[in-house]
């Protein structure tokens, strides 16, 4: 039962990271999310069959120590943004921070839990919701493309460094999803107990504290 929670608790917490960068982008002036009727919360509008439903299973399925996926990218005009200098970075850093948002809120609802009266079924459920929202997080401010901390690292590099980076990351974004899928085998197989570990740690400082 807790496994079906999980993939639903994924699933929802990536539709809302993706629904963050279009109302990023739609307050920054570009429309073209809204236009596209991807601010919608619901999940059918946003789920890519490979990284909503392929991706989550072989990860859940294998055994491996963290679930991961993304949905459908929402469409935004950079050149639309009315700040051309920290609009893309905006737009990116909305996802990730929406998920430590919700990651930061179920870890406040099980600090309160017992004098909520709330269920021991619950709170395992809101756990599972703040270490995915960590993982979420986490993994999308990588500065690796196609994740967000490829666009929210730019503004803050010099700008001959930055022009190459920018470059950098054009070949590795003409390679299509083949960075990823090499990131993640990276992190599972080579890094996996250490990422794991992080997103542990990070979990359980917003639950506890230090």
């Amino acid at each position: 039962m807790f496994e079906i929670i999980t993939i639903i608790v994924l699933i929802l917490s990536i539709v809302a990271h993706e629904v963050a960068h279009g109302y990023a982008a739609n307050w920054l002036g570009d429309p073209t999310a809204r236009l596209a009727g991807r601010l919608s919360p619901n999940p059918l509008l946003h789920i890519d069959p490979m990284g909503s439903v392929i991706i989550p299973g072989l990860l859940f399925f294998s055994g491996a120590p963290f679930l991961f996926g993304y949905a459908k990218p929402v469409p935004y005009n950079p050149y639309n943004l009315q700040n051309q200098k920290w609009g893309e970075a905006i737009v990116a850093a909305a996802g990730p921070l929406t998920n430590l948002l919700l990651a930061v809120i179920f870890a406040t609802i099980i600090r309160f839990a017992v004098p909520l009266g709330l269920s021991a079924g619950f709170i395992e459920m809101a756990w599972y919701v703040v270490l995915i929202n960590v993982l979420l997080a986490i993994f999308n401010a990588i500065p690796f493309p196609p994740l967000d901390g490829s666009k929210i690292i730019v503004p803050f590099l010099p700008f001959g460094l930055s022009y190459r980076y920018q470059s950098f990351v054009k070949r590795l974004e003409g390679m299509g999803m083949m960075p990823m899928f090499l990131l993640l085998f990276i992190l599972i197989f080579l890094f996996g107990p250490f990422f794991f570990a992080l997103i542990q740690n990070v979990a359980q400082f917003l639950v506890f504290g230090l």
